[in-house]
C-alpha cells in the first residue's frame, strides 16, 4: 500500500456550532514525513485526534493504511504511535518504569519487555538515566522518553503533536536526529504538527497549511516557496500608512501580492531588485514615508503569511507549554 493516511472531506463540529474542521482532504504516502502548519485553533490537534481514533469526525472519512478510523479503531491503534502536546509520562516514576507501564498497556509479552525497553532507552540516549525519576529529567529528555513510549510497538505511523515545542535548539535537534534514525530503520511514516517553520522546512517531505479548519495550501517546501513569487520586499512605513501604500502598490504590474501584518508590509514580486525602485517611487510620489526596507527570498514564513493571512507566532505558546510542564514535574 502506498498511502499511509487518507482523509476525505472530514469535518468536526463541537456542540453543534463550533466547526473545528471543515472538509479536510489530504493524503500522506507511506514512509514520508508530513508536516501540518496552522495557527492556534486551526484544527491541527483535532485532526490528529481523529486519525488516532480519540475523536470521531462529524462527517467525512479517514483511513490509516486502509483501515477506517471509526469502524476499525482497534486495528488502527495497533499501527499507530501518538505523542500528544500534554505530558504523557509519570514524573514520580523512573524512565524505565514508564516504559514498562506502556509495554504492558501495549500487550508486549513479558519475555520481550526488557529487551525492547532497553533498546528504546539506548536509541533515545536515556540508558544512563533509566532508573532516575522523570521529575529530574530535562525537557528534552522527557520528550525523548515520551517518544520512546510511543515507539515501543514499532508503529507504522507516528503522530507527533508539537514534538519539540518549548525545547531549546540543541534539544530540538537531538529529537529530530532520533526521529530520522527511527524512520530510516523502520520505514515509519511521521505525521507532525509544529510551530517551528525550520522544522517543517528541514524535516518534512510535504507540508499542509491549515487555517480555520480548511487545508488552504499543500506541497513540498520548495514548491510552496516558489508559489509565493521570486522575492519579498518587506517595508516598515509611517504610522497609518499601510492601507494607503497597499492600495497604491497593488496597481503595479510587478507586484504579485501585498500582505499586511501589523506594522509590516510584505510585497510579493517576481524579482525584488528590479521591482524595488518602482515600489519606492510609488511610495515617494504618494508621500508615504518608509522607515525600513529589506529584500528576501521567500521563506515558509512568507508562505504561511500569504495563505493563512498571519504569521505563525510561537512565543506565547512556548511559554505556556514550558510553564505547564514545569508545574507537572513539580507535582
Amino acid at each position: 500500500m502506498s498511502t499511509a493516511v487518507d482523509v476525505r472531506g472530514v469535518t468536526k463540529v463541537y456542540d453543534g456550532k463550533v466547526r473545528a474542521l471543515d472538509g479536510v482532504d489530504l493524503k500522506v504516502e507511506v514512509g514520508k514525513a508530513f508536516a501540518l502548519l496552522g495557527p492556534n485553533g486551526a484544527g491541527k490537534t483535532t485532526l490528529m485526534r481523529i486519525l488516532t481514533t480519540q475523536l470521531k469526525p462529524t462527517s467525512g472519512e479517514a483511513y490509516v493504511f486502509g483501515l477506517d478510523v471509526v469502524h476499525e479503531g482497534a486495528e488502527v491503534r495497533r499501527l499507530v504511535g501518538y505523542v500528544p502536546q500534554e505530558m504523557s509520562v509519570w514524573t514520580d516514576l523512573s524512565g524505565y518504569e514508564n516504559l514498562l507501564v506502556y509495554a504492558k498497556i501495549y500487550g508486549i509479552p513479558s519475555t520481550d519487555r526488557k529487551r525492547i525497553i532497553d533498546d528504546a532507552l539506548e536509541k533515545m540516549g536515556l540508558r544512563g538515566v533509566a532508573n532516575n525519576l522523570v521529575k529530574t529529567y530535562s525537557g528534552g529528555m522527557i520528550r525523548r522518553l515520551e517518544m520512546a513510549c510511543a515507539m515501543l510497538i514499532k508503529p507504522k505511523v507516528l503522530f507527533l503533536d508539537e514534538p519539540t515545542i518549548g525545547l531549546d535548539p540543541s534539544a530540538r535537534r537531538v529529537v529530530w536526529e532520533v526521529l530520522a534514525s527511527f524512520r530510516k530503520e523502520h520505514g515509519v511514516t511521521v505525521f507532525f504538527n509544529t510551530h517551528y517553520m525550520d522544522e517543517a522546512d528541514l524535516y518534512s517531505d510535504e507540508i499542509a497549511i491549515i487555517n480555520e479548519g480548511r487545508v488552504v495550501k499543500l506541497g513540498k517546501a520548495d514548491e510552496l516557496k516558489r508559489s509565493v513569487g521570486g522575492g519579498v520586499i518587506q517595508l516598515t512605513l509611517g504610522d497609518g500608512m499601510n492601507d494607503k501604500a497597499s492600495s497604491e502598490l497593488k496597481s503595479l504590474s510587478a507586484v504579485g501580492d501585498v500582505v499586511l501584518n501589523g506594522t509590516e508590509l510584505y510585497i510579493v514580486v517576481e524579482d525584488a531588485e528590479t521591482a524595488l525602485p518602482e515600489v519606492m517611487e510609488v511610495l515617494r510620489s504618494g508621500g508615504i514615508p518608509v522607515k525600513r526596507v529589506s529584500m528576501n527570498k521567500p521563506t515558509l514564513d512568507d508562505v504561511f503569511l500569504k495563505y493563512a493571512g498571519t504569521r505563525l507566532e510561537t512565543g506565547g505558546r512556548v511559554s505556556e507549554v514550558r510553564q505547564m510542564r514545569r508545574m507537572i514535574r513539580r507535582g
